[in-house]
């Protein structure tokens, strides 16, 4: 009986906050049309410090709400794959300890022993497809749940500041060619974010 060459796969975490964390003076909106795009009339009346931005990479390197949230992803990424490699493990002595008798069986017990091995197998590779869309599942809830507090914050945060609008800024993924160092807010948003986040962990 053949056996693939590595049955265990390693599962890989990958967290970054999806989307932009874009925030207006105005209501919470989940289930009605977005607004429709300023007049050129409102645009000429902005002023510069009606748009400011958020550094997404330090706030994400900063943000303790998001440091639990990947420590609790990542525990449960490494519990799933050591279930995988003890499965994995189990399975493998079943082969060659079925490589080992083979040549001493009868040709009915070889063939029901490798038909009983293909199955396991395949139960196998069942569970390793499930424990990743598992953990892929549990990934992007978090994910969900870490953009909504954050613009749920910016949304408020925005409203007390007077800002129209405010933008993410990400190296590499950005629409922001440039902004002057004075639009951007991510410090004081990730001390508020942070001590709001304290005052819920108690």
């Amino acid at each position: 009986m053949r056996t693939p060459a590595s049955i265990i796969s390693k599962i890989t975490l990958s967290l970054m906050l999806a989307g932009s964390l874009a925030a207006c003076n105005q209501t919470k909106t989940d289930d009605k049309a977005a607004a429709p795009a300023a007049t050129s009339s409102t645009a000429n009346n902005l002023k510069a410090t009606d748009i400011v931005f958020v550094n997404s990479d330090t706030l994400l390197n900063k943000y303790d709400y998001f440091k639990d949230m990947a420590d609790r992803l990542e525990k449960k990424g490494k519990a799933a794959q050591a279930e995988l490699q003890s499965k994995g493990q189990a399975f493998q002595r079943e082969v060659a300890e079925y490589q080992k008798g083979a040549a001493t069986m009868a040709a009915d017990q070889r063939q029901a022993t490798e038909q009983r091995l293909a199955r396991k197998q395949q139960e196998l590779q069942a569970y390793q497809q499930n424990a990743g869309a598992q953990v892929q599942q549990e990934q992007a809830g978090e994910q969900a749940k870490l953009y909504e507090k954050v613009a749920d914050f910016l949304k408020v945060y925005a409203k007390e500041k007077g800002y129209k609008m405010v933008m993410t800024y990400q190296k590499g993924n950005s629409g922001i060619l440039y902004g002057d160092a004075s639009l951007d807010i991510t410090q004081d948003v990730v001390k508020k974010l942070n001590e709001a986040y304290a005052k819920d962990k108690k």
